[in-house]
């Protein structure tokens, strides 16, 4: 009898909740209190992401702050007609926002890597995280501040640059040198900041994996290749995949700043984003610059979905979704 009884319990805990209670209140009352730690954080998430989305309209109007999104008058998609119209601007600044994601990718990525697994085998491991939050310093610099430190070195007349080299460059009307200067200044923001996702994933790998290849004869270089590398492959991927969300953005501060808006640079470093400010500043035709804001969301968007679904066929337990 007892036996019976047992089973029959046993029975009703692994039978199948029932499908009227799979829906959401169902759920969200058995999970009530995971849901009310998370209502904080949903509350700012919607209100400062998802409710100014509705600005998106002001793209397919000539928009008048005096008048609002319902006394606008709507254009459809003229604002779009005169962004894609505007062919050597619109040509130009594409091409420079492609451009630097690649090469901003591309090289900090790598330096990321490197620069995480130099700090995780170095010996002296306090001076290790010394040198590692010495390195995260730059990402909490403004590059208002950080004009002045460029300017410092690239000066026409008393630069340290030209004067180390005795010349009289002019670098603010050169446009050449800044695909070099702007990259430089990029990856001594974000490196040291960027190698300590890396770092966390290098501090989860099991030291029995670097034992086992030690007594198997394996060298440093060939236990980086064969179980710190593959072990980074995860990471890198997630973070590939969320920048690749960014491609047509770009760091107004480093674009706009840096390069002081220096007209005679505007075909090397015109980016879409530093576009839409001056646009802002100078005219404020704001369905224009909503207009390509949106663009740049749709492409980011579509770019993100078309990479990851790549990943998912290649490697599904990559993927994000």
């Amino acid at each position: 009898m007892a036996k019976t009884k047992a089973a029959k319990i046993n029975t009703d805990m692994n039978a199948p909740v029932p499908a009227s209670k799979k829906g959401f209140w169902y759920n969200t009352k058995k999970n009530f209190p995971f849901v009310l730690f998370a209502l904080p954080g949903f509350l700012v998430l919607f209100f400062i992401m998802y409710v100014p989305m509705g600005g998106i309209v002001m793209a397919f109007q000539d928009f008048k702050p005096m008048q609002g999104f319902f006394g606008s008058k709507f254009v459809g998609f003229e604002n779009f007609k005169f962004l894609f119209t505007s062919k050597d601007i619109f040509y130009r600044m594409t091409r420079n926002t492609l451009l630097y994601y690649v090469i901003f990718t591309a090289i900090g990525t790598f330096l990321n890597i490197v620069l995480a697994i130099a700090l995780d085998q170095f010996i002296f491991k306090r001076l290790a995280r010394v040198m590692q939050t010495i390195m995260i310093v730059p990402i909490f610099i403004s590059y208002a501040a950080v004009q002045f430190i460029v300017y410092a070195f690239i000066a026409s007349d008393n630069g340290l640059i030209n004067r180390i080299l005795g010349t009289n460059t002019s670098f603010y009307s050169v446009p050449t040198y800044w695909i070099v200067i702007l990259t430089i200044v990029k990856m001594w923001n974000s490196v040291g900041y960027g190698s300590v996702l890396y770092m966390s994933v290098l501090a989860g790998i099991d030291t029995t994996y670097y034992e086992a290849a030690q007594i198997d004869g394996a060298n440093k270089w060939q236990q980086i290749w064969h179980i710190t590398l593959p072990s980074l492959v995860p990471m890198i991927t997630v973070m590939l995949l969320l920048s690749v969300g960014n491609v047509m953005r770009s760091d107004t501060g480093l674009f706009f700043q840096v390069t002081r808006d220096s007209g005679a640079l505007y075909s090397t470093t015109q980016v879409i984003d530093s576009y839409v400010l001056r646009a802002i500043l100078s005219s404020p035709e704001y369905g224009f610059t909503a207009a390509a804001s949106l663009f740049q969301s749709v492409v980011g968007l579509v770019m993100m979905l078309i990479a990851n679904g790549a990943v998912r066929k290649i490697s599904p337990e990559n993927s994000l979704f």
